[in-house]
């Protein structure tokens, strides 16, 4: 699990490899994501846009942008939480993931939240030393 906290609020994502969606014989990697957004601050917040940097085993780069999370923008009051699923598939049998979100308060401030870095591993990847 990864998790990271900004300005109050806190981004927790949990991945895992979809054996049955992947097909390695074909390049088709497939992992699930969870992510739980917990409002740890005094007023409420709204998830407007995200913001994606996914990158393969090649080093490959993809940038992935849109309103909301999967069709929502959803309003996260004090103390309370949103968790959504979504999924990626890489060409390569590990990447990395990291990205932001936008968000606003209840007064209209922008709020750029971080969401953590993490690792798309599956049970094919190769291990390398450094």
């Amino acid at each position: 699990m990864y998790s990271q906290i900004t300005n109050s609020i806190e981004v927790t994502v949990q991945p895992a490899f979809l054996v049955d969606h992947s097909q390695p014989e074909s390049g088709v990697y497939v992992w699930t994501y969870e992510v739980t957004i917990s409002n740890r601050g005094a007023e409420p917040v709204r998830l407007l846009r995200r913001h994606w940097r996914i990158t393969n085993a090649f080093g490959q780069t993809t940038d992935v942008q849109g309103d909301g999370v999967v069709g929502n923008q959803p309003l996260i009051p004090p103390g309370g939480t949103f968790s959504y699923s979504s999924f990626a598939n890489l060409p390569t049998a590990s990447g990395i993931m990291v990205g932001t979100y936008d968000m606003t308060s209840d007064n209209g401030d922008l709020i750029i939240v971080a969401i953590p870095a993490f690792s798309l591993d599956s049970p094919d990847q190769l291990a390398r030393p450094n």
